[in-house]
């Protein structure tokens, strides 16, 4: 609207959220999205936020399954080391934290649904910007206004309708000027993780994530004096390590594809 008010000032790509056609092709990612805030915000909920990371490390390794069953892309076993070693790291974690009384398992498995919602979501976006044309804010826009009317059911569902009813500072300014800073800090996001997704891949924006909850937990630690043990940290490390050599083993193998392919077009 403020786009065809103010064409010289305001640019935006014309669509309709509520067209059949787009409404079918998008409506996949914008379920996936919802799913994958409701299980980020479920594991948040019972675990601690320095556990975080480790809970939802084994995105990268969904990426790999789900990259096979859906894309048919097979990968390399240098690649497939790495993600034992991820694996290897968050099964360490996980032990280290059951013998605190912070660990919930509850927690843990909302971590990993979470990862592999995650990784599916980074594929799926990567295919619906077909349908859009490649528009990153056309497809930011629509996955809101889906998102917006799927979260209805499961406020409806887990009882919440009343929390917000009787919420007392429901209409003050601050309350919903806090709302507006989250509502838009949130579209932000999910247009910057578009947009990185378009120009790189669904990896890398899993492993760019991986880098930001490593940062998250050393801060998380620091902010809540979390004590942690020696070997819970090791897990962290060994997590990270082997991420940054998922990356280092990708990258050589697109470098080799990249050459084949230059040497191709010469010949």
């Amino acid at each position: 609207m403020l786009g065809r008010r103010y064409p010289n000032v305001i640019t935006f790509p014309a669509g309709n959220p509520f067209d059949i056609d787009t409404f079918r092709k998008i409506l996949p990612l914008s379920i996936l999205f919802t799913l994958m805030v409701g299980t980020n915000n479920l594991c948040l909920k019972y675990v601690g936020v320095a556990f975080y990371y480790i809970g939802r490390s084994l995105t990268i390794v969904f990426n790999v399954v789900l990259t096979y069953t859906l894309l048919r892309q097979k990968t390399s076993y240098k690649a497939i080391i790495c993600c034992v070693f991820v694996v290897f790291g968050f099964l360490l974690g996980v032990d280290q934290e059951s013998i605190t009384a912070q660990f919930s398992l509850r927690g843990t498995i909302y971590g990993v649904m979470g990862s592999l919602i995650l990784a599916w979501y980074s594929i799926q976006t990567k295919k619906s910007l077909v349908h859009v044309q490649q528009e990153v804010l056309l497809l930011s826009f629509y996955n809101n206004v889906y998102s917006s009317f799927l979260f209805l059911p499961l406020i409806l569902m887990n009882g919440e309708v009343s929390a917000i009813i009787n919420y007392e500072h429901i209409f003050a300014p601050w309350f919903i000027g806090a709302m507006v800073v989250g509502g838009l800090c949130g579209f932000a996001i999910g247009f910057v993780t578009v947009l990185e997704i378009k120009v790189t891949s669904p990896l890398t924006h899993n492993i760019s994530g991986t880098a930001k909850a490593c940062a998250q937990t050393v801060i998380a630690t620091q902010w809540y004096n979390d004590t942690k043990s020696g070997l819970w940290w090791t897990s962290n490390f060994i997590i990270l390590l082997a991420s940054a050599a998922y990356t280092r083993v990708k990258q050589l193998e697109m470098q080799r594809q990249h050459e084949r392919g230059s040497t191709t077009q010469k010949a």
